[in-house]
């Protein structure tokens, strides 16, 4: 279930990640977490330093360092304001292992990462970065692009959070149950209405649609769990096609605030699962999605 206690957000203080942050406080702030805003400095960036002396590269690297502590402070006082005290983080390394350390370490409940929206150079970015993040997290990773709409909603006084439609996507897997859980909390949580969506890929074309569509459907009826969320807020749907596109495409018509969503193993293997429907989810999609791990 959703017991957001302790969150991480890292950036990088691009506009991406700057909104996952704003995303990251006002969670934060409704659930009343601890917010670690992570920032990695990594030195392969700059391959001419490792060229200079010992001292010069020492120097350099504690520059950088500094520079990098002055920039998130300075983000923290524009992102935040006196409820939410954010912890800030400093560290150098890889991102994409400090990220991963430092929520172990501090067994984060959730991850908040910003992820870029383009199609071939985002392969290189959500690929080094957030993408091995959210298939080696130790917990939920809620990845934020440029939504078509913010479940962020200002405020005279502070962001809220506000989530109206929530998606849960489901192959009927065991690897879908745990995330399932977070979908429903959320949906308490919220008070928000509840989407459990299946896609049916490879239907013959000979085949009648209803024929096809009501069995999915009598499974899906059997995974609500109607003692605690009540009938009018849950929706079953089942589509045809391939999976990421009807997604979206649901998203869109639906105007969908966050889809939820499983994500199998660690293994490189599960690139193949991984790469054809979450990842372009998140990399095409409208709206934040939240990555279950199992």
């Amino acid at each position: 279930m959703s017991e957001f206690s302790r969150i991480l957000c890292p950036v990088d203080f691009s506009e991406f990640s700057v909104r996952a942050l704003h995303y990251a406080v006002s969670l934060a702030q409704h659930y009343r977490a601890k917010l670690f805003v992570q920032h990695v400095v990594e030195l392969w960036r700059y391959p001419s330093a490792g060229f200079s002396p010992g001292k010069y590269f020492d120097e350099f690297s504690q520059r950088l360092l500094q520079k990098g502590e002055e920039k998130l402070q300075e983000l923290l006082r524009t992102a935040t304001d006196t409820e939410i005290q954010p912890e800030p983080v400093v560290q150098q390394g890889t991102a994409a292992d400090s990220i991963l350390a430092f929520a172990t370490s501090r067994k984060t409940d959730l991850i908040v990462m910003g992820t870029h929206g383009r199609r071939g150079f985002d392969r290189l970015m959500l690929g080094s970065v957030t993408e091995r993040v959210i298939r080696k997290a130790p917990c939920p990773v809620l990845a934020v692009r440029k939504p078509a709409h913010d479940f962020v909603v200002s405020g005279k006084q502070q962001d809220t959070v506000h989530l109206s439609r929530i998606l849960f996507c489901t192959d009927f897997s065991e690897n879908s149950q745990r995330a399932m859980d977070h979908a429903i909390s959320l949906t308490e949580e919220y008070n928000a209405e509840l989407t459990v969506l299946h896609v049916l890929e490879d239907v013959p074309d000979s085949a009648r649609m209803a024929d096809v569509i009501a069995p999915t459907t009598e499974r899906l009826k059997k995974l609500l769990p109607l003692e605690v969320l009540k009938p009018e807020r849950i929706k079953t749907i089942v589509r045809i096609g391939t999976p990421y596109r009807e997604i979206i495409q649901f998203t869109v018509e639906a105007q969908t605030d966050m889809v939820v969503m499983a994500v199998r193993g660690r293994s490189a293997l599960d690139l193949a699962v991984f790469g054809a429907t979450t990842h372009r989810v998140m990399q095409l999609g409208p709206c934040p999605v939240l990555a279950v791990h199992v």
